[in-house]
Formats: C-alpha cells, sequence, structure tokens
C-alpha cells in the first residue's frame, strides 16, 4: 500500500527530528563500558570486586556489603551506601541525562562535577528521591535549591537532565525545568550516581553526556 505523499513527509520529518535530537549525545554507561566505572568505598577494610556485570564492595571475609549491577541496559543497585563513578573525571561544560526509577522509600543521587573518594561525593547532586524521609525531592540541586515536592512519585520511570554551562546550573525532569540557577563552586568532575541505604532501590538506564563549547573533549 502506497503512503500518502503528505503522510511520508511527516514521516521523514520525524525520523529527521529525532537523529538531530540524538546527534552529539554519547552513551557513556552500557554492557562494554560498566567495567571501567569505579566504585566507593574501597579501602583498607573494605575492597572493591568485579565480577561479569557486577561490582561488590565486600569486607575482608567476603561479606556483601553494596552491590552494583548492569543488566539487559540497566543500571540497579542493592545494599548498603556506595557510588559509582564515571572513568572521566574532567566533564567541564555538558549536558548529563538518564532515565531513572526510584522506589518507595529510596533515595538516590545524579552527581556531577565531583571528585573521586570514599565519602559522600564532593560535588553536585541532583537529587533523587519521590517519597524518602529526607525532605529535599527529586531534581533538587541539593543544598543549593531544594525541592519539598516530588515531580514524579515512586515507581515510575522518568528523564531527569543537567545542563552545567560554566556556573549555570539546570535540572530538568522529563523536559520542564525545576531548577535554574548559577553557582559558581566546581568546575569539572566525574558524574557519578548514588546507593544511599539498605533497602534502597534505584534502576538507572540510558545515561548519555554531551559535553558543550570548548570544554567539549576532542
Amino acid at each position: 500500500m502506497k503512503l500518502p505523499l503528505a503522510l511520508s513527509l511527516c514521516f521523514i520529518m520525524s525520523a529527521t527530528a529525532s537523529a538531530a535530537e540524538d546527534a552529539g549525545w554519547t552513551v557513556i554507561l552500557d554492557a562494554a563500558s560498566f567495567k571501567d566505572w569505579k566504585v566507593a568505598p574501597e579501602d583498607g577494610a573494605n575492597q572493591v570486586v568485579d565480577k561479569d556485570g557486577m561490582k561488590e564492595v565486600q569486607k575482608a571475609d567476603g561479606t556483601v556489603l553494596s552491590r552494583w549491577t548492569f543488566a539487559d541496559g540497566v543500571l540497579s543497585a542493592d545494599g548498603g551506601v556506595s557510588h559509582i563513578f564515571s572513568p572521566r573525571a574532567d566533564y567541564a561544560d555538558f549536558r548529563f541525562s538518564a532515565d531513572i526509577w526510584i522506589g518507595d522509600n529510596s533515595n538516590s543521587g545524579m552527581y556531577f562535577r565531583t571528585t573521586f573518594g570514599n565519602g559522600w561525593p564532593d560535588g553536585y547532586e541532583a537529587q533523587i528521591n519521590a517519597n524518602f524521609g529526607d525532605p529535599t525531592k527529586s531534581g533538587s540541586l541539593y543544598g543549593i535549591v531544594n525541592l519539598k515536592e516530588a515531580p514524579v512519585p515512586a515507581k515510575t520511570w522518568y528523564t531527569q537532565e543537567v545542563l552545567a554551562e560554566g556556573e549555570h546550573i539546570v535540572i530538568s525532569i522529563d523536559g520542564t525545568v525545576v531548577v535554574d540557577t548559577t553557582h559558581a563552586q566546581r568546575k569539572t568532575g566525574h558524574v557519578a550516581f548514588q546507593q544511599h541505604h539498605q533497602g534502597s532501590e534505584v534502576k538507572i538506564r540510558n545515561v548519555r553526556i554531551m559535553e558543550l563549547g570548548a570544554t567539549k573533549a576532542e
């Protein structure tokens, strides 16, 4: 069956717009690159053990304290507090996007321009929290611009995006801007995700970055 010319043109224009939107984005977390992401804490008392599609924080006796798993295109975490950091530590100006699913009474974070370390990451955090007790909810620029109402309920996939360009920081949820501010404290760093506490459930997919301007890596 032949499609009418107008309908054919609509399909072509839609495909072109989709390709234009995807241009410039780089997927930075997939089955191949997961092995290069770094998990903390790792110190004298704990070690990170890499397995196929899995990274575990273990005590010296092998007890698993926290775990990150990548399977079927989804990063998930369980256990106690830990963080997973991008291999690169020099992201400066960018758009950073991920699809997020957060469980009931769960908490996570989407960090950017952060240092690597064993404690709480020293960087900016786009909060991930639908109904956990912390009053700072999803989409907040934690500690700087705090949202008191979650834009998306628990157990619902949504897209969270950070624009960091110079001192300008914008956080969007499903395309709607929820934070638009300036802050001058941090200029470069890793991107990272958080497992906040035992029982917290978080799932993350489609982790992408688009580097901007003169700071874009060649």
